[in-house]
């Protein structure tokens, strides 16, 4: 059996922070820290889809705060509307705060729509361009080089420098491109094993012909746990929603969400994205409370070997 790391998201939706069985976010940090999983991961809610939620930034320095080994990672954040030099900045502090524990995940940001989005005026067009702008420039200012703005007709170096922190692409396979150019990892959700498993084989037979290193996987996605009404209801609304408003056909919908009804059946899971390349697994279960799913899943962890 391969080897896999596992992830956890934290809470940080206000309607998971107002339930109050839910942990505040350094509580919940410990929690993942002391259980044992690789890594604890923050969505950007902020600006997605509306949702309410924390900043993720400064919900992972918080994190930082409170723990000392799990890795912290951005799952994943929308580039666009963040100017290089602010995020920069953002990075390398937290790279200094985390003792360089965390791990960027970046995507060109799918809710263009979404209030706060509209409210910083950044377009919708474009939005490839404007990730692909910001990445090429974070490496160096992050590092403390110093980086000229022709528009600006300045230039900046940033300090305290920091080590870039490894690199994760979200999205589909138009990501690959990115990823491949970046030298990244790559980071899509909502794949079962099977569709994750040919993906990977078409990136992996990519990099190798351009003599690249084997790029690394992280897998997303939601989790479905136990059995019953409430597990039936969310595996149906997720489906619905990958159907109706993400395109995704029928067949691979149905087979996108992670459903397992005991920890073992979550091992096995975790197991069948190892065999099709994954090296990471971060997901959040959509019908449990939060400390709940932390549980179910670090029960599923350690019956993996390693």
């Amino acid at each position: 059996m391969s080897m896999i790391d596992i992830g956890a998201v934290l809470p940080t939706a206000m309607d998971e922070l107002s339930d109050p069985r839910t942990p505040g976010v350094s509580e919940a940090a410990r929690a993942v820290e002391e259980r044992g999983l690789e890594s604890l991961w923050v969505a950007d809610l902020v600006l997605g889809d509306g949702t309410p939620a924390l900043e993720p930034a400064l919900t992972l320095a918080a994190a930082a705060s409170v723990t000392r080994t799990v890795r912290l990672g951005f799952g994943v954040l929308s580039v666009p509307p963040r100017p290089a030099p602010w995020l920069a900045a953002q990075i390398a502090t937290l790279q200094h705060l985390s003792d360089h524990r965390i791990l960027l995940g970046v995507g060109v940001g799918g809710f263009p729509d979404s209030p706060l989005w509209q409210a910083l005026g950044v377009p919708a067009k474009g939005r490839g361009r404007a990730t692909d702008a910001v990445l090429d420039l974070l490496p160096p200012l992050v590092a403390g080089e110093e980086v000229r703005f022709p528009s600006a007709e300045t230039s900046l170096r940033l300090a305290p420098p920091a080590p870039m922190p490894p690199l994760l692409v979200g999205g589909g396979e138009r990501a690959l491109d990115r990823v491949l150019r970046l030298g990244a990892g790559w980071f899509p959700s909502q794949l079962s094993p099977a569709a994750l498993g040919a993906a990977v084989t078409r990136l992996r037979t990519r990099a190798e012909a351009r003599g690249l290193p084997r790029p690394p996987v992280t897998v997303g996605g939601h989790l479905i746990l136990g059995e019953g009404p409430s597990a039936r209801l969310a595996h149906d609304t997720l489906v619905r929603q990958l159907v109706e408003e993400h395109g995704v056909p029928e067949e691979e919908a149905t087979r996108a969400p992670m459903t397992a009804r005991t920890p073992g059946e979550l091992a096995e899971l975790y197991a069948a994205y190892a065999e099709a390349g994954a090296d990471r697994v971060v997901a959040g279960a959509d019908n449990v409370g939060w400390m709940e799913q932390l549980d179910f899943v670090a029960e599923a962890r350690a019956l993996l070997p390693g």
